[in-house]
């Protein structure tokens, strides 16, 4: 009788010397700038990850679904870290204030710390879906279709749901201003 592990190990064997290259052109498709050499090395990663799988790993039904999945949860990784920014303190307050003037145009500098504080609990009070888009769009500066390639929701409903936080942060703010 074979075992999961020389199971899986003939299954992965077989489906990474008859795929090879579609891997390769699927990473080539889901990374715009990517070379030759960087699809070829991400699928050797991927498959050096999976062959060094624990010899009590669970038995792969579905191998093209399985090795597929993890190609495309690499390719997010790499996108994920390739994109990290660290701001330093000014410029995560020009952050602010630049996304401030979407509500009120430019603001002078007396009123910018209220107006800050009152754009943050206002952020801080909208659905998570909403904030999550603001934080990823007007903070960290990705693409709708960055984010719909990590998160598999598409672009349209990515801008609609910016749209919608946009529409809910300015009434908000103009009940805010009016209060004050």
């Amino acid at each position: 009788m074979v075992s999961n592990k020389e199971s899986n190990y003939n299954k992965l064997t077989s489906f990474f010397s008859e795929e090879y290259q579609s891997l390769q052109g699927y990473v080539r498709s889901r990374i715009e700038d990517s070379t030759e050499r960087e699809a070829e090395d991400i699928v050797q990663d991927v498959a050096l990850r999976i062959f060094s799988r624990p010899n009590d790993a669970a038995q792969i039904n579905n191998v093209a679904g399985f090795v597929y999945n993890a190609v495309r949860n690499r390719i997010i990784d790499l996108m994920r870290s390739k994109r990290e920014k660290k701001y330093s303190s000014e410029e995560i307050d020009y952050k602010w204030q630049e996304f401030a003037e979407l509500f009120y145009g430019t603001a002078d500098n007396s009123y910018a710390p209220k107006l800050q504080k009152a754009l943050r609990k206002a952020i801080g009070e909208l659905k998570t879906e909403y904030r999550d888009i603001i934080f990823a769009v007007d903070f960290e500066g990705y693409t709708y279709r960055e984010i719909a390639l990590e998160t598999d929701i598409s672009p349209g409903t990515l801008m609609s749901r910016r749209h919608r936080a946009l529409s809910i942060l300015a009434k908000k703010l103009e009940q805010e201003r009016i209060k004050n």
